[in-house]
């Protein structure tokens, strides 16, 4: 038995980090009190989650591997190609080989918390990093929002300080773009690339709509993002549109 207490112990489990976990455990393990059976059995619970996430997160590397003869893969999102108001941004991120960080998914699926942890992360392990926007004045000039995507997406691409040799792109091939591209349906879920781009563009973006939010206050920008949320249309016939409203998005407003 440790001459610890089990508050001490408990402390020491909460302050100790996921690699030094078996140590943890294995120190601790032939304690014998009841408290400490409990911890230990939470640091064995974490370890099996662990386990878990790294196997999901390697089944998310399945494309890089496949291509990995490519010395620079780099993964491209948009985000923002269905709101009211605001831009379209699209992230490029190139990721060093065999890179695995945990808790990565489709930005959709993550809570605004764990995306902003995961974009320091990510702006922390990548090799290269960028954002293309594309503004309302130019959303506003076309009839086809796609054009303004895939015009963030050559942005985001053009911005790289390193020069990829292979993209993974969410679903769609980028038109006036040379080098080699590979669409992955729902590739923000499959590739661990394109799922780190999606969360620089749309931690990028929801960051843009926090400002516009103080610009232009009554449309709840903060919340809903330039999306056309109940309350977000009700303040557009209350309150009429701004300039970063979309026309053509609107119009039925």
């Amino acid at each position: 038995m440790s001459d610890k207490t089990i508050k001490q112990i408990q402390d020491e489990y909460k302050g100790t980090s996921d690699n030094m976990l078996p140590t943890f455990i294995e120190e601790y393990i032939k304690d014998g009190r009841p408290g400490v059976s409990k911890i230990i059995s939470q640091a064995q619970k974490k370890i099996m989650k662990l386990q878990n996430e790294r196997a999901r997160v390697l089944k998310m590397t399945e494309f890089e591997k496949k291509y990995s003869d490519y010395e620079y893969i780099c993964g491209i999102d948009e985000v923002g190609r269905g709101p009211l108001a605001g831009p379209t941004v699209a992230g490029a991120v190139i990721l060093p080989k065999d890179c695995i960080i945990y808790y990565i998914n489709d930005s959709k699926k993550l809570s605004e918390k764990r995306r902003e942890e995961l974009y320091d992360e990510i702006m922390d392990k990548a090799v290269a990093v960028s954002t293309g926007i594309v503004d309302v004045d130019s959303i506003n000039e076309t009839d086809n929002i796609s054009i303004s995507v895939y015009e963030a997406m050559r942005q985001a691409i053009d911005k790289l300080e390193v020069k990829p040799d292979l993209l993974l792109v969410d679903a769609v091939k980028i038109p006036d773009v040379t080098i080699k591209q590979v669409p992955i349906v729902k590739g923000d879920a499959k590739s661990i690339s394109i799922a780190a781009a999606s969360i620089i563009a749309k931690v990028t973006r929801d960051r843009m709509m926090v400002e516009l939010d103080e610009k232009y206050p009554g449309y709840g920008f903060k919340d809903n993002k330039g999306y056309g949320t109940k309350e977000h249309i009700s303040a557009l016939k209350t309150l009429g549109k701004t300039p970063i409203h979309r026309d053509k998005f609107i119009r039925n407003f």
